[in-house]
């Protein structure tokens, strides 16, 4: 298993920073092992909701899990305010570094990941290929 470490800088959105670097590896099947930082804003989608919710900052990642590759990416996240209130959800588009992002990456290089409408439940959903 290769692993990496990336840190992502002020100004970066994270999720278009880590389809970047799916893309640029030839990512088939990651894992995020761990993330940490701190966002000046974040955009999260609430269980069962449409649409994502803004979350102005200063704001702390507390946590980073999910699959990523370059075909495509599932991200949550824990991101927790000034006040420690507490924030989890679908990561999506408008997470942006405040100080840094630090983030583990897992390289699994016997399968391929990608996403697949699924009958029963109506989203894009996770298929797991092994490759020879």
């Amino acid at each position: 298993m290769q692993t990496y470490c990336l840190r992502l800088t002020p100004g970066q959105d994270l999720k278009q920073e880590l389809q970047a670097f799916a893309q640029a590896q030839s990512l088939e099947a990651g894992v995020i092992l761990m993330g940490l930082g701190s966002f000046t804003q974040a955009s999260l989608r609430f269980a069962a909701a449409v649409e994502a919710t803004a979350i102005a900052g200063p704001l702390e990642l507390i946590s980073l899990s999910g699959t990523l590759s370059q075909h495509g990416m599932h991200l949550h996240g824990t991101v927790a305010d000034a006040q420690g209130q507490v924030y989890g959800g679908h990561i999506m588009p408008g997470c942006v570094i405040r100080t840094t992002a630090e983030i583990a990456i897992a390289n699994l290089p016997h399968l391929r990941l990608h996403r697949q409408p699924d009958p029963v439940t109506g989203y894009l959903e996770l298929v797991v290929d092994a490759l020879s």
